[in-house]
């Protein structure tokens, strides 16, 4: 498994922002116990070499087959949410209170996300204990999109954002 070995060596960015404190066996089963669900030995693994924070440019992209209300062509992964609670930076610890917050449908696991648009282990179909699927979830276009069968599928399809033609400054192009 080559290429989900590369994209996990060299998947975290560069800064502080949203890494939480180094994940243990400890954590890892106190979250799976709050969450109620297990989470994919793929995301365990990224997250045991950093616990959370920014994407590297290499993997900051999904590409998409439809349009989304972000792009034609490609959903962002800036970050990766990890699992703790440090200084108020989200966690995956989270999931719970925002998927009832933003009337999210459960049970879902949020990787990363602003509230309107969400990127979220889904587990409706495998259950909690499961392999969930990863889907993009938009809140204001009340759209839901699978992306892949797992974690690991997802990860391995992970690109630069860089690679699609932006139109605009802010990395964002309008579906149209």
């Amino acid at each position: 498994m080559a290429r989900f070995d590369e994209v996990k060596a060299t998947f975290w960015g560069e800064g502080q922002y949203g890494v939480q404190p180094p994940l243990t066996d400890a954590v890892v089963q106190d979250a799976e116990r709050r969450l109620g669900v297990r989470l994919p030995v793929s995301l365990l693994e990224i997250l045991r070499v950093q616990n959370g924070g920014l994407v590297a440019e290499s993997w900051n992209a999904f590409p998409m087959d439809v349009p989304t209300s972000w792009s034609e062509d490609h959903v962002p992964l800036d970050d990766i949410w990890g699992i703790g609670h440090r200084d108020s930076q989200p966690s995956l610890l989270d999931s719970s209170y925002l998927v009832e917050e933003w009337g999210l449908p459960s049970p879902l696991v949020l990787l990363s996300g602003d509230g309107h648009c969400w990127i979220a282990l889904d587990y409706r179909a495998c259950g909690r204990l499961g392999e969930p699927a990863v889907s993009w979830f938009d809140v204001d276009e009340g759209t839901e999109i699978p992306l892949t069968a797992d974690f690991t599928g997802f990860a391995e399809r992970l690109t630069a954002a860089a690679s699609f033609d932006l139109d605009d400054g802010d990395g964002r192009r309008p579906a149209s």
